[in-house]
């Protein structure tokens, strides 16, 4: 959690490059607001795009993939599952489906984050449980040596970790140290490095990501 603690200082300088797309992301929420008044059917196709491309994309780092011809009908439909891969892609739909449907009410919280991993790793016996073994992020060669990557938070102190993080990012909200989605980059980057779920950790991410993101938006528009 060393980035929201970092940010907690509330930095008075941002990277050029980082303002110049806060901007760019500002002005494309006013042109979405544009589209849903005025071409609602173009922007839920890019909708439905998006959460294909997000589910395909999520789950293929995980060396999770099914037929294209399926994808589809995976996502969208409701049909007898042929396998694995499938159970899990569906899950990450469901993950969704629950942050689009609830976004104003979700609020970021233990409960929250582990209801959004027992969906998208397919509600299996470890759906929705932090880890219980400890597991680094290893770094594989193509000769065959690895390295230590990242050092994750040991299984027996996730819970306080996950504890402190989700506590830091809801006192970002609050206090506004700085740029919502800067403090949400943050929030998603300190997670990633505690590792604290046992599976489907890429999966779990972007729905975190998701969950995180609307809230902010919701919130832009009110003050709008």
């Amino acid at each position: 959690m060393m980035t929201l603690r970092q940010l907690r200082i509330k930095p008075e300088v941002i990277p050029a490059l980082a303002a110049w797309s806060l901007a760019d992301i500002g002005e494309f929420f006013g042109r979405q607001e544009l589209f849903t008044r005025e071409a609602p059917q173009r922007l839920r196709v890019l909708r439905e795009h998006a959460v294909i491309e997000s589910a395909v994309s999520s789950n293929r780092i995980e060396g999770i993939e099914i037929d294209a011809a399926r994808v589809g009908t995976v996502v969208f439909g409701k049909p007898m599952l042929r396998d694995r891969d499938e159970e899990e892609i569906a899950g990450y739909r469901e993950a969704l489906q629950l942050i689009h449907l609830d976004a104003a009410r979700l609020k970021t919280n233990n409960e929250t984050i582990l209801k959004l991993h027992q969906l998208t790793r397919g509600q299996i016996w470890d759906a929705g449980h932090y880890k219980e073994k400890d597991g680094d992020i290893i770094e594989r060669y193509e000769n065959g040596k690895s390295r230590i990557r990242f050092k994750t938070v040991s299984a027996i102190d996730t819970p306080m970790y996950m504890g402190e993080l989700i506590n830091l990012w809801n006192e970002s909200l609050e206090d506004y140290w700085t740029h919502p989605l800067i403090a949400m980059a943050g929030f998603n980057l300190d997670f990633i490095l505690h590792s604290p779920v046992p599976r489907r950790q890429w999966s779990c991410v972007a729905s975190i990501n998701a969950a995180t993101i609307l809230p902010i938006w919701i919130r832009s528009r009110s003050l709008h």
